[in-house]
Formats: structure tokens, sequence, C-alpha cells
């Protein structure tokens, strides 16, 4: 059976309906930036989406190749999850999203050195027929944070990141987010195919000791 990350690590992929503090490792991503709003069709931020589960999906099947990767262990794809921010703004402005700075990620099995990124970077390139260049071996450790699960539309985020932020200082923590320590949001649900309401989003926030 495919190792499934969201099962194996609840802690990171399945937050409470309440906010929660966590301690979160390091942890190593397939990453693009980019700038704009996300929602531009055929924009900037949808072609780095498409490199994105292109490199995964390289490596994933690479067991179907004549030399297996060392170490390989087959997977599912993990959700795709953005890091953002906008300059000269504290957190996020969701009426403003023209404006985005984003690092769009996918997360990597521990597997995939950076020399194993290297070849999938080339071979989805040449399978795939598109340039995943601009696709970057990133580790991340997002250390102390406070994260809730969002269900519903991702224009509503604004009170479940009102909720979480006031549950950090109500419990001796101040906000951490500036130019190393981002917004995250992990994308459980695919919007194509889930209404609004419904979609489910885990947001997170860093945070330090007040």
């Amino acid at each position: 059976m495919a190792f499934d990350f969201k099962k194996a690590f609840k802690a990171y992929y399945q937050p409470k309906t309440q906010p929660e503090i966590v301690n979160l490792p390091a942890v190593n991503y397939i990453s693009v930036r980019g700038s704009g709003d996300p929602n531009l069709e055929d924009g900037d931020y949808q072609k780095a989406v498409s490199v994105l589960y292109a490199v995964a999906y390289t490596i994933k099947m690479s067991k179907m190749g004549s030399q297996p990767l060392e170490g390989y262990f087959d997977f599912v794809v993990p959700p795709l999850e953005g890091f953002w921010w906008q300059d000269g703004v504290t957190g996020i402005d969701y009426a403003h999203k023209a404006a985005f700075n984003w690092i769009s990620v996918i997360r990597l099995p521990e597997f995939v050195t950076p020399q194993v990124f290297a070849w999938a970077v080339d071979a989805a390139s040449q399978r795939k027929k598109i340039d995943c260049s601009c696709a970057k071996f990133l580790t991340v450790e997002e250390g102390l944070c406070v994260q809730m699960m969002h269900t519903g539309s991702y224009d509503a985020e604004p009170e479940t990141v009102s909720a979480m932020d006031r549950f950090a200082i109500d419990n001796g923590y101040a906000l951490d987010l500036n130019e190393q320590r981002l917004h995250h949001e992990i994308y459980l649900s695919d919007p194509r195919k889930t209404a609004p309401e419904k979609l489910k989003t885990v947001i997170r926030h860093p945070i330090k000791k007040a």
C-alpha cells in the first residue's frame, strides 16, 4: 500500500477545528516562487502548480523505470501547499490578491535528495514537455505555530485567522510573521470538485513565546 503522508502525519495535515499550538520539524518540498493573483486563468500560479505536479509524479512513477531510486517507497502525492505574503503587510490582505507573493509547494518523500530532485526536474521537463527549471528543492522548519482546520471558501479565511491569532495571544504567544516565517496553507480539497462551503484548508501561522 502506498505511503500516505496525510495519515502518517496527522498533526501536520489533520488539525482540530479549533486553534491549537504545534511544534513542527523540518520538511523538504518541491517549490516554485511567484507573485500575483492565484485565480488568474493560465496565470503564473496555475503554471507553477502544473510544474509541481509534473515533478511530484515523475518521482512517484520512477518505480516504473529501469533503475529505481535508492530508498524509494511508493507514496500518495501529498496535497498542494502554499506560503503567502504581501510586501509591507503584516499577515494577509485577502482583498488585494494581485499583491500576493507566494511559494507554492508539495512535500517530498525522505528518499528524495537534492541530486534525485535535480534528476526529477530534468526528467519531468522532458516527459511532460514543459519547462520545470523553476522548481527548487526547499527545506522549511516551521517550528512553533498556531494552526486550525478552516472549512469554507478561501475568501472566508480571515475569520479563522483571527480566531487563531487571538488564541495564540491569549495563551502567552506573539505572532512571528516575517520574511522567513510565513502564512501557510495546505489544500486538502480540490476546488474544481468541491463546493466552496465544503473546502478544507489547514491554516498555520508562526508564533513565539511572548
